[in-house]
């Protein structure tokens, strides 16, 4: 999850981050008595009591943590560091994995949970100062832009072949993986090993969707059902709906309720709203999957791998019409549907609010918060434990076209680095495997409901505890998943460009700026960055256009396209029932 704050870059505080570590820079000679038995001992214990249920038998996950005991046989004593952001799903590898990790290979692991800024901190404290403060990192693939235009990751594709290869499991299955695209470079390396997955998707109270009165009530109003939106004329119709009109006053038992949840805070999270893929939901860029091709949902065009612009007059897609009325629509319904306080609020204070009961549907919802929406006790789950909510994909805008991404799907991704000594980078990917193999992967995807294997999201578990999860199960299932993607290869540096978002669009809800004010600011700001990086040079750096008029690029064929007469258009809905149907069936 998006959690990037201010970057810090000294060498001196490298070295103060190292020392407070307790981590070397230099090899560590392993020290242990620990026996090959006690590693199959330990992984008899662990498969019986915790490592099930899995899609593999008892027999085959024996045989791939039997391997894991041989492999780690030199690295034996070591304790290594590694890092990730704190969620659901790497609580469990830091609470459960790490010590499991240890019994069966001897390798001691100090796995650490912070916020995702500080991950990204200390990552380009460690590269910058050259000093190992981890031996690796679970890292978001919005990186995937930066790491491959570097020279400083270890990309995966080279270790497995080289370095790594005697240290690689045979049963590590990369087909296997769902996320791999999104943590390939343009050089079609892979970099990164996905380690959780989620996505943004559209989210709704089924049980006043389906309720016979509402929907009439609906119907009288607006002249078409009431169901899952699939464009924001729609969503706008029912936000009203909800907000002002159910039940006359817009109360449901009596209590008030609202058509729309968001945050507006001017917080770093303000700009994960909008990089996590807002553009592209309103129709911004170009179509092309996993990012739109020449011009991605960031507005940035590329030519060749390198990006030329963001600027319309660059032949850019930020200060688009499309971009505009992206921001434009998420300004007015934060002030005309959602609660009042929801414009003071930041990602964190906003995410629990929808389980209080009182929210009809949200536009922009992460699937990682599933596991505390289902919770029993809840007003949005029903006695039986099953959820009164269900997701489904998220509107579009108006300027969306067919072939456009239609969401934001999170990767955190186990990267190693060029500077972490050898030995130390061994016994780390010896980790990464195991938190990530197919003894451990279905557990771990119970727990976090943060998918990585197709396997997993197949077996026969989720076939038949769907009905628990509102829909993520057939979601990813569907062939709908491809059109959620994180950021792409467009990118060049994520920590330098992700923070001029929140800033601007900040200036937007508190009106100091107009909405286009807002994004021909932004615009302006990532190509003076693009700029610094293209005299920087290096593999795939930008090389900005020429300015030109504006209208020169509306000309154009595909993004910018030039501003509709009608930005509403005719709002559509879909029966959710239908629609999960045609998603079991693989439409």
């Amino acid at each position: 999850m998006r959690r990037l704050r201010g970057r810090t870059t000294a060498v001196g505080l490298a070295v103060l981050v190292l020392l407070a570590n307790g981590c070397s820079s230099g090899e560590q000679k392993p020290q242990s008595n620990f026996t090959e038995a006690e590693g199959k001992a330990a992984a008899q214990k662990w498969v019986s009591s915790e490592f099930t249920p899995s899609t593999l038998s008892k027999d085959q996950q024996l045989a791939e943590m039997d391997w894991f005991t041989k492999a780690a046989a030199p690295y034996r004593g070591m304790e290594i560091n590694v890092v990730s952001e704190t969620i659901t799903t790497h609580e469990y590898e830091s609470q459960k994995l790490a010590k499991a990790f240890t019994d069966i290979t001897g390798i001691k692991v100090k796995h650490d949970l912070i916020q995702e800024g500080d991950v990204i901190e200390k990552l380009q404290t460690q590269i910058q100062g050259n000093q190992n403060i981890y031996d690796a990192y679970v890292n978001d693939s919005d990186l995937i832009g930066t790491h491959s235009r570097g020279n400083y990751v270890f990309p995966l594709s080279d270790y497995m072949a080289g370095e790594g290869k005697a240290i690689t499991s045979p049963t590590l299955d990369l087909n296997d993986f769902i996320g791999t695209s999104f943590t390939t470079g343009p050089d079609k390396k892979l970099y990164q090993l996905p380690d959780q997955q989620f996505a943004n998707l559209y989210w709704f109270r089924y049980d006043w969707f389906t309720n016979p009165t509402i929907k009439k009530q609906f119907k009288e109003a607006y002249g078409y059902d009431l169901g899952v939106p699939v464009n924001w004329a729609a969503y706008e119709d029912i936000a009203d709906f909800f907000t002002n009109k159910v039940n006359n006053n817009g109360t449901i038992d009596g209590k008030k309720v609202y058509g729309h949840m968001d945050y507006g805070r001017k917080d770093p999270s303000l700009g994960w709203r909008f990089t996590d893929a807002w553009l592209s939901m309103a129709g911004n860029g170009d179509p092309g999957i996993p990012n739109g091709l020449p011009v991605d949902e960031w507005g940035i065009r590329v030519e060749n791998c390198r990006p030329v612009g963001s600027s319309m007059t660059r032949g850019g897609d930020t200060n688009g019409p499309a971009s505009v009325y992206a921001l434009t629509k998420y300004v007015d319904w934060l002030k005309k549907y959602a609660p009042k306080e929801a414009a003071g609020m930041n990602f964190s204070e906003a995410g629990p609010v929808p389980a209080q009961g009182n929210i009809a549907q949200q536009v922009f919802w992460y699937t990682t918060f599933t596991a505390d929406m289902t919770k029993p006790g809840l007003p949005v789950v029903n006695a039986d434990g099953t959820p009164k909510w269900r997701i489904a994909p998220s509107p579009h805008g108006i300027y969306w076209k067919e072939g456009n991404k239609l969401g934001y799907q999170d990767a955190g991704s186990w990267t190693l680095l060029k500077n972490t000594p050898k030995e130390r980078r061994a016994a780390a990917w010896l980790y990464a495997q195991f938190v990530t193999s197919k003894t451990v992967s279905l557990k771990k995807s119970i727990t976090g409901l943060t998918f990585i294997r197709d396997s997993d999201i197949k077996s026969d578990y989720f076939a038949k505890n769907a009905a628990k999860y509102g829909g993520l199960i057939e979601f990813y299932n569907s062939p709908a998943r491809k059109q959620w993607t994180p950021t792409g290869t467009n990118v060049p540096d994520y920590p330098k460009l992700a923070q001029l978002w929140w800033q601007n669009v900040a200036t937007a809800v508190t009106g100091e700026t107009t909405a286009q004010q807002s994004m021909d600011n932004l615009a302006k700001q990532q190509d003076d960055i693009l700029s610094r990086l293209e005299r920087r040079g290096g593999n795939c750096a930008p090389k900005l256009n020429p300015e030109q008029s504006a209208q020169y690029w509306l000309d154009q064929p595909g993004a910018p396209v030039p501003k509709l007469a009608d930005e509403r258009g005719k709002p559509a809905t879909l029966d959710y029932d239908k629609l999960i149907a045609t998603w079991k069936t693989g439409g």
